[in-house]
């Protein structure tokens, strides 16, 4: 599977000719592992994977989820419940991943990692398939151990930039994200939001002005009107959790995975500029 960095450079370049930008934007879903169940897991990253996800974050459930609104909240609780373990997850992954062609993103907060180990955690995640790691709760003083662990492993750790950061923090951020850059669009929680804050295009420009390294967008993204916003001002991806978590969890599982294949469209449609979608409707 190809390194996220790799991707993003796939997404900016266009096929037919290497010296054109492509600019694709990226689609990030999120889901869950465990919620309903792994099995369902495991189908919804194939129905992502196959209907224009870029990459998929997969969110490990944890007893005190403090970065997670109450949908994501509600469904790590769910898959704990049901006994949803870590090695359970990475079991299911090994098997998925070599199918995919989006890379996986884990989703997990740091103390987890800290009782298995370091390098033990990241060398198991790595085995699974994975490429790259969010850890919302770790503060970038302590990120450069981890960093460079994961790199020994093809790990790529993704750094969070918060709308209260200040331009020296957003510097030193940028400097040490791997593959991209997560911008959070609000201050808060994750969660389903009317619209998005108009500092966003201000923070995406401020990001901007100090790296070149790509800028995901995510927390309250929920729809493709959002989604192209977020776009149009500049996102090289745009990173959609709580509605693909809470369309997941409605219905049965059947029901729910026919749910988020027509959002994985939608958001896909809304991202895609008219010039590259002209260009797939005649091949």
């Amino acid at each position: 599977m190809t390194s996220i960095s790799s991707k993003f450079q796939t997404l900016r370049v266009s096929e037919a000719s290497p010296q054109e930008t492509r600019q694709q934007c990226a689609l990030i879903p999120f889901i869950t592992a465990g919620d309903p169940n792994l099995e369902t897991t495991a189908e919804a990253l194939r129905i992502l994977d196959r209907n224009g996800a870029d990459f998929i974050e997969l969110g490990i459930p944890y007893s005190d989820p403090l970065a997670d609104g109450p949908v994501i909240q509600a469904a790590a609780t769910r898959a704990l419940q049901k006994g949803t373990k870590l090695e359970q997850v990475l079991e299911m992954l090994q098997a998925v991943t070599p199918t995919l062609k989006a890379p996986i993103i884990l989703f997990t907060y740091y103390n987890p990692i800290l009782h298995r180990g370091i390098k033990t955690f990241l060398a198991q995640i790595a085995a699974a398939g994975a490429r790259g790691l969010v850890v919302p709760d770790l503060p970038l003083e302590e990120a450069e151990e981890l960093i460079q662990t994961a790199a020994s492993f093809g790990i790529e750790v993704i750094l969070l930039v918060a709308p209260t950061s200040s331009k020296d923090r957003i510097l030193a951020i940028a400097r040490q994200s791997q593959g991209f850059i997560y911008l959070v669009s609000v201050t808060g929680v994750t969660g389903i939001r009317a619209q998005i804050q108009d500092r966003v295009k201000d923070l995406i420009t401020d990001l901007r002005s100090v790296t070149d390294k790509p800028i995901g967008v995510g927390f309250g993204i929920s729809g493709s009107e959002q989604a192209h916003q977020v776009m149009a001002w500049g996102a090289d991806a745009v990173i959609v959790g709580s509605a693909f978590v809470k369309r997941l969890a409605e219905g049965s599982p059947t029901e729910g995975l026919q749910a988020v294949e027509k959002l994985c469209r939608e958001l896909k449609a809304a991202i895609t500029p008219v010039s590259l979608q002209q260009v797939g409707s005649a091949k």
